[in-house]
């Protein structure tokens, strides 16, 4: 029955489904996961990242050798592979197909540099997922057009609502969450945040449920910084600005012995081979992540 109705995404089923849209949310369910916990100092974020192999050169990735950094830092440094700076006080992380992905960042970075040029003050948190979100939801409504494959967590300050976590999907969907997941292994990972979080969490212990949940989830045995990205959104304790950080390898490996979860010596670091999730292969040219 499928069939009949999958070829176009403005073809509803008889049960009223739009298969072309159920299709991309399929696909990012195979990509790696990505995880979010707010707390009312800041929110914390863990990716899990696909290294393709050993002969991947990581200096030319995003961000490459020098990536991460806090506040402008983060900026010069960039993200990696899954964890991308927005604007000063948005961080995203993508689950999904790698080009989709950019482009959506682009497009985002595009509209929060705009917002500041007019109104020479950062763009509220809630007011940029709505403005990608208006997009997604427009490439599922016109004919030649196919559903973005990425799904996006959003992490954020702004003086009206606080901190914030989004999440939205190629439908054009959004909503809040106090602690949510996306990506290869959602279900299990949204099941342990049910049971491990609490509404008065630090950030201190948001930082170790993301970890031990990615730790439980992931296909992988052991955490490294080869294998995740982690990223935090707080408050400058002086200005009491918008404070993002990226964590550069080292940091992610130190978080990780002090929790006892892992952690990968300086000359391991981009020697592991793919793990996890993701969908597609080395040479894959719209690869999942």
């Amino acid at each position: 029955m499928a069939r009949r109705y999958d070829s176009r995404t403005t073809i509803f089923s008889p049960e009223g489904r739009l298969f072309q849209v159920e299709y991309a949310m399929e696909a990012i369910s195979h990509a790696g996961t990505v995880l979010a916990v707010l707390s009312k100092e800041g929110i914390a974020m863990a990716a899990e990242k696909k290294v393709t192999g050993k002969l991947l050169d990581l200096s030319l990735a995003p961000g490459g050798s020098g990536m991460g950094g806090e506040g402008a830092e983060a900026w010069m440094g960039g993200g990696g592979e899954k964890i991308f700076l927005l604007n000063n006080n948005i961080l995203a992380g993508l689950a999904g197909i790698t080009s989709d992905a950019n482009s959506l960042v682009n497009f985002a970075r595009n509209s929060a540099q705009r917002h500041l040029f007019t109104y020479d003050d950062d763009i509220p948190v809630e007011m940029l997922v709505q403005r990608l979100c208006d997009m997604k939801q427009g490439y599922t409504q016109f004919g030649g057009l196919r559903p973005f494959g990425v799904a996006l967590l959003y992490i954020g300050y702004d003086p009206l609502y606080g901190f914030q976590l989004y999440q939205s999907d190629p439908s054009g969907n959004y909503s809040g969450w106090k602690a949510t997941c996306i990506g290869a292994n959602h279900s299990s990972a949204t099941s342990l945040l049910k049971q491990d979080y609490k509404d008065e969490i630090t950030l201190e212990e948001a930082k170790e449920l993301v970890l031990k949940t990615m730790s439980k989830t992931m296909d992988s045995t052991k955490l490294g910084s080869e294998k995740l990205e982690f990223a935090t959104m707080t408050l400058h304790p002086t200005t009491k600005q918008p404070l993002a950080k990226i964590y550069r390898p080292a940091e992610v490996d130190e978080l990780l012995q002090k929790l006892e979860l892992g952690g990968t010596k300086d000359d391991e670091i981009g020697v592991g081979e793919g793990t996890g999730g993701g969908g597609g292969g080395e040479g894959n040219v719209a690869m999942s992540t």
